[in-house]
């Protein structure tokens, strides 16, 4: 693909890292966070600063958002100098937040009434992923700006897939996050039980992670425990985030998923405990604490 003028919103844990392989693949990149502060790496390295997202739109072909919450989506995309206040017609903006699959529609809507085109693009594979380039992106929108964006996509990760319309991408982070939701309760107990009994939390890992309860939670994040390390991979305030939507959606759908539904409990218990810029992991020190006062402690 030739050099593209990237423009780039959010440049937070992954957004950061995600942007960096931009520049490091020699294309322009325009740039705009809340904080300037967490985009300085990056203007260092080579890319513009922007005061606003329209002044990221005016100078960019292709403008990637990867930002916190839905409402901050919506009003980067839509505001008053959102992105679509200045976007040329031609324009392709991709979402990579996870964000209400309802949102990305009215999006697309939106969008393709000024000639730009949109995608949902939400990922997985936490700050590792992004950094070493090895993100799944799950894709929504057309599949012809789904073929337009591909090169672009395939330098932030390894598996990608168009999953169908607009939303459709977003529907899929929410399958997504729906598995680990219940897989973290799983792995945290496990290594509760591992420490109760007096076995070593790497020991086990080693050998349960390569057998049938092998996840990339317990290879991953289980190690991270194990060393104490609750620094975020993905922040705690932004999976509940995440396990709300998921509920809200589920309920439309008129399923009930008891699983998801128990730990969003656990997790918004964990933010009542301080605990919402660690990482997802930091579900450990809840279900830790919780024990230490007797097993059958309320949750909250």
């Amino acid at each position: 693909m030739h050099s593209e003028k990237i423009g780039w919103i959010g440049t937070g844990v992954m957004g950061s890292a995600m942007a960096g392989h931009m520049l490091k693949a020699g294309h322009s990149l325009s740039v705009f966070t809340r904080t300037r502060a967490k985009a300085e790496p990056l203007i260092a390295k080579g890319a513009a600063w922007c005061e606003n997202p329209k002044s990221v739109a005016e100078a960019s072909h292709v403008v990637f958002t990867m930002v916190g919450y839905p409402d901050d989506v919506e009003q980067i995309v839509l505001g008053e100098n959102g992105i679509l206040s200045a976007a040329k017609s031609g324009t392709v903006l991709v979402d990579m937040t996870t964000s209400k699959p309802s949102l990305a529609e009215k999006i697309f809507q939106e969008a393709e009434k000024k000639g730009v085109q949109a995608l949902d693009a939400p990922v997985s594979g936490g700050d590792v992923g992004a950094r070493e380039a090895k993100l799944a992106i799950m894709v929504g929108g057309t599949q012809e700006t789904f073929n337009k964006i591909l090169p672009l996509f395939k330098l932030m990760g390894e598996t990608i897939a168009f999953m169908g319309g607009p939303g459709k991408g977003q529907h899929t982070k929410m399958c997504n996050q729906i598995l680990i939701a219940s897989t973290m309760i799983g792995t945290v107990e496990s290594l509760l039980y591992a420490a109760r009994s007096g076995l070593g939390p790497e020991a086990v890992i080693d050998i349960i992670g390569k057998g049938a309860a092998g996840s990339w939670a317990i290879n991953t994040l289980g190690r991270r425990i194990t060393a104490s390390n609750y620094e975020p991979g993905f922040f705690i305030k932004h999976f509940v985030k995440d396990m709300g939507i998921a509920i809200e959606e589920s309920k439309q759908l008129g399923l009930s998923l008891p699983g998801l539904a128990l730990a969003n409990k656990l997790y918004v218990a964990a933010m009542a405990m301080g605990y919402e810029n660690l990482g997802t992991q930091a579900l450990y020190l809840l279900l830790e604490r919780m024990n230490e006062r007797g097993p059958d402690t309320p949750v909250a």
